[in-house]
This record gives structure tokens, C-alpha cells and sequence, in this order.
């Protein structure tokens, strides 16, 4: 029989507790335990086929015996103690996709509201004041370049296309393709920011993103162009943004990630009318555990169909099995 053990630690104010109920109804003939004390956790953890949580502690897996796979809960798996998983022979899977629909959405409604100046009109709501202004255009007809293809970057290209955008995809990997009209490599980047009318930022935080959006990417932008970067702050580089405000070479940029991050009271960020600012909060959804807990299901049942020397393919995973 399975054993599975949650850990205690939430996930955008969401209690674990929500996960473990859900994987109880999506698994009724595992165990899942979800202890909340440190000795209950050491405890459950020697006799867990399968942990899952958005970390690892050394205790915790120095004492899981039997330990087949760690569910990470969460997209990025840097954090975790992969060579001590990968020596164990314990594979590891992520949480990748989760949050496709929610931060699509977010990065849709700033630029619902950057274009249609609803902004502006809430201002005039706030002041009373009955007077008209015009929107800055449509999103039909417009080009979006998006940078990163994973599950957010297809989210947010999925939705562009049902309002009549055009959309460039730029990727590591380019040979890969994408959902994109137009799927570039980095080193495109500069010729199709030039014909960008919103640039999306949705990859992750690697040697070869930090810093891709620097002050000669910004520069090749339209004017009129506006800036959504829902990946990490440092995929930015926030001087150069800063300056491009400043002599007013951007419509607008919309951060729900910032570098610094928290973005101290005195950064100059917080200064400028056409830059909206949101603290990380684009991956909040109500369903994230249920989702989490859709990818966890689907490989605890291919984790089943096999014996226990064996290791089938598993979604999302990230160290593989020794034996696969």
C-alpha cells in the first residue's frame, strides 16, 4: 500500500491540510498522513513511500527508509536536496502547470485594463468626475511577444489568441516550437521586440534569463510598448526599466515580480502612474492544491502499476529514476 505523507507548510495562505484532503479523495486506497508536529513528521516519515511538500528538511528525509518519490509542490525545485534524492535513488517530481490558468489571467487583465485606460477611469469614478477619455486602442490586431513557452507562457498565449493577437514565442529552444504564430531562440529577441506591442515575461530564473531584458532590449521597444513580467524580477534588469520610465520609452510595465523583491518603500518603481505593481500574488488560486494533487494521483497510479524495483516515467518528473 501507498503511504504518502504531507507536510505542513502552506502554499499562498492555503493550509496543507486542503492538499491531504484532496489526495485522500483522489487516492481512498492510500494512506495519507499529514502530521503537524516535528516528532509526528519524523515519525510518519519512516515508513512514507511518497512525500510531498513545497521542502524537504534533511531530518525528514534522512529518515524515510523507504522513500520512492518526493512530490515537490511547488514549480521551482532548486531548493531541494537533489543530490541526496538522486544518490537514494529517490525520484522527484514538481509542480509544473499549476499555475497556467491564474497568472494567464492575471497578465490579461492588466492588459484589458493598461489598454482600455480603466485605470483612468477609476480615478475619475473616485474624483466623481463625469468626463470622457479615450482608451489607447484594442488588443486585436496587436503582436505580443512572450518569452517562455512553458505552461504559463501557452496559458497566457492560449488567451491572447481568442482576442485576436498576434504572438511571437521566444524560448531557449526554439527548434522545440510553441503554440506561438512565430517561435524565436534568444538570440531573436532584439529584431522582434522591435515590432512588440506587449512584451510578456513568463520564463524562468536561469544563468541565460537573468538580466535577457536589458536596457538594449528595452530600448528596441516601441514607445507605445508595455512591459508584464510575471516571471522573476531579476529576468529584468531594473535600472534599465527605471531609466526607460523615466524618459518615457514604455506605455507602461506591469510587475507582479520585482528585483528587489520585497521592493523597498523608497524604490523609484513605486513613483510612476503607468507602472502597476502587485506583490507576487499572480500565483494564488483557490485551486491550486486540488491541482497539485491531480499530478501527485496520476504518478502514485503509475507508481502502483509497477513493483518496487522498477520506476516508470512520471509527470513533471525532474530526477529520474536509476532505473528507467
Amino acid at each position: 500500500m501507498t503511504t504518502i505523507l504531507v507536510l505542513d507548510r502552506p502554499t499562498h495562505g492555503i493550509p496543507a491540510s486542503e492538499y491531504a484532503a484532496a489526495l485522500r479523495e483522489r487516492l481512498p486506497d492510500a494512506t495519507v498522513r499529514h502530521p503537524k508536529t516535528s516528532a509526528e513528521t519524523l515519525d510518519a516519515a519512516r515508513d512514507a513511500t511518497v512525500i510531498t511538500g513545497t521542502s524537504l528538511p534533511d531530518d525528514v528525509l534522512d529518515a524515510a527508509d523507504e522513500l520512492r518519490l518526493f512530490a515537490g509542490a511547488t514549480a521551482g525545485y532548486d531548493h531541494l536536496p537533489l543530490e541526496a534524492l538522486r544518490e537514494r535513488g529517490v525520484v522527484v517530481t514538481n509542480a509544473s502547470g499549476v499555475h497556467g490558468p491564474n497568472i494567464a489571467e492575471h497578465v490579461l487583465g492588466w492588459l484589458l485594463m493598461i489598454t482600455r485606460r480603466l485605470d483612468e477611469g477609476l480615478r475619475r469614478q473616485r474624483r466623481r468626475e463625469w468626463r470622457r477619455f479615450q482608451s489607447y486602442g484594442e488588443l486585436q490586431g496587436s503582436t505580443a511577444t512572450v518569452v517562455g513557452l512553458g505552461a504559463i507562457g501557452r496559458a497566457v498565449v492560449e488567451r491572447l489568441d481568442a482576442f485576436g493577437v498576434e504572438t511571437v514565442g521566444v524560448r531557449y529552444t526554439p527548434e522545440k516550437g510553441g503554440p506561438t504564430d512565430e517561435v524565436l531562440g534568444f538570440d531573436d529577441l532584439e529584431p522582434a521586440l522591435v515590432r512588440t506591442d506587449f512584451l510578456v515575461v513568463a520564463c524562468p530564473l536561469t544563468d541565460e534569463t537573468r538580466g535577457l531584458i536589458d536596457s538594449r532590449a528595452l530600448e528596441a521597444l516601441p514607445t507605445h510598448a508595455v512591459l508584464v513580467n510575471v516571471a522573476r524580477g531579476g529576468v529584468v534588469d531594473t535600472d534599465a526599466l527605471v531609466s526607460n520610465l523615466r524618459d518615457n520609452r514604455l506605455r507602461a510595465a506591469a510587475l507582479d515580480v520585482t528585483e528587489p523583491e520585497p521592493l523597498p518603500e523608497d524604490h523609484p518603481l513605486w513613483g510612476f502612474e503607468n507602472v502597476y505593481i502587485t506583490p507576487h500574488v499572480s500565483g494564488h488560486t483557490p485551486h491550486y492544491w486540488t491541482r497539485v494533487a491531480d499530478i501527485l494521483a496520476e504518478n502514485v497510479e503509475r507508481l502502483a502499476a509497477e513493483p518496487e524495483d522498477e520506476t516508470p516515467a512520471l509527470r513533471n518528473q525532474v530526477v529520474p529514476s536509476p532505473n528507467p
